[in-house]
């Protein structure tokens, strides 16, 4: 909203109004106003929820300090939404098919989290939603995403070629046409673009399509990986909502990265217009996280629950898809499929050596992993701290990965 505002007072040559045009300002208004609201009504949200006596339900696991938690106000997830898209509508340019799509995410991933954190709180059922109908909105959204960037005009990139020169020296260059795309940036090969439709050479004139199929399908797929390893992960103080703003902080660099011409020629990545309002949803949406973490650090004031949880991995999952960078997430949220896969190995070996043996056995002391290390006696500052420190190496490989080829 101020974008219009400044816009029309610069065109009246108002003082100072045309610093807004500059993306790099907004961004970092809505960093700030995101993290003082998360800060702000925080405060007064939990206050809400403990009158309302609206807290988390604790199974006894023999974790240490685990029932100490019992009664901790939990669907905190609310503040770190509202402290997102208000920036967002502030600073953003709302016409942006890019931004429209990431909030459009937000909203529904926290509904759908949301409802899960009602059921169990509320309706007093431990299973909160079922899994299915989980299920069914992350595939939902991901249809959403996938087609949208397909069917959308606005939706169209300019992609990057090697030129060899005459001197044998190699130059990056933009095609100069915009146009929709299939490809999306792959780690560690020198040409660093993989076109979906590659996987359909047999279809002929039909390969495009099918490579936008297969597209929409590993968007649904990741929506739900990564949504769902966010949901895992959040088992102790702070550690999804750190390792997150750890994730969106390297996002935030690759898309002003994509959305800038010269710095994607620099990196061999494809070029994407207008892109750069994504900037400030992600600024919006570490300043959030940060401003959560206040209340959310050990020992926790509040839970994020489901439906912060959710909403987070789909933003990230979101995100990604969008600056055609869903390849990197597996170096990226590290932290979050080594969760998930934990938890797959756990139950599959149990099931394996119950069928065999008779008796089911386990790898890890318990799943999902942070609980394997709580229950070697570690504490959980401490076990939070080392994931941090982790998931900070894997953002700097994710963006080492564009050079090393």
């Amino acid at each position: 909203m101020f974008y219009y505002l400044f816009h029309y007072l610069s065109e009246l040559d108002f003082p100072g109004a045309g610093v807004f045009k500059y993306i790099s300002f907004r961004s970092a208004c809505a960093f700030i106003f995101s993290l003082l609201i998360a800060t702000i009504i925080g405060k007064r949200i939990i206050r809400y929820l403990k009158e309302k006596q609206i807290g988390e339900t604790i199974r006894d696991l023999n974790l240490e300090g685990q029932l100490s938690k019992k009664g901790t106000p939990t669907m905190g997830g609310i503040i770190i939404i509202i402290a997102i898209i208000i920036p967002c509508l502030l600073f953003g340019r709302l016409e942006n098919i890019y931004l429209i799509l990431i909030l459009i995410s937000v909203i529904w991933l926290g509904c759908l989290g949301f409802l899960d954190d009602y059921i169990k709180v509320f309706k007093k059922d431990k299973e909160g939603l079922q899994g299915k109908f989980k299920i069914i909105g992350q595939v939902g959204l991901g249809l959403i995403v996938g087609l949208t960037l397909f069917l959308s005009p606005d939706v169209v990139v300019r992609e990057n070629t090697v030129r060899v020169h005459h001197d044998n020296a190699e130059v990056i260059e933009h095609s100069v046409q915009y146009q929709k795309s299939t490809k999306t940036t792959i780690p560690f090969f020198k040409d660093n673009n993989l076109d979906y439709a590659d996987f359909f050479p047999f279809m002929g004139r039909h390969a495009q399509t099918c490579g936008w199929i297969l597209f929409v399908l590993i968007t649904i797929f990741i929506v739900m990986a990564v949504s769902n390893g966010a949901n895992l992960t959040d088992g102790l103080d702070g550690l999804t909502t750190g390792t997150s703003a750890i994730i969106g902080t390297t996002l935030g660099i690759l898309a002003y990265l994509t959305s800038h011409a010269e710095f994607a020629g620099y990196l061999n990545i494809m070029y994407i217009p207008h892109s750069e309002e994504l900037v400030i949803f992600m600024c919006a949406f570490v300043g959030a996280l940060i401003g959560f973490l206040w209340y959310n650090s050990y020992p926790a004031q509040v839970f994020m629950g489901d439906t912060g949880s959710l909403t987070l991995g789909g933003i990230i999952a979101v995100f990604a898809v969008i600056i055609h960078k869903e390849l990197l997430i597996p170096i990226l949220c590290g932290i979050f499929l080594v969760e998930n896969l934990s938890v797959v190995l756990q139950v599959s070996y149990f099931k394996y050596t119950k069928k065999k043996y008779g008796e089911g056995r386990r790898l890890f002391k318990m799943a999902p992993l942070h609980h394997h290390y709580q229950k070697q006696g570690i504490p959980e500052a401490k076990i939070t701290a080392r994931f941090w420190i982790i998931g900070m190496l894997l953002a700097v490989l994710t963006i080492v990965t564009l050079k090393i080829r």
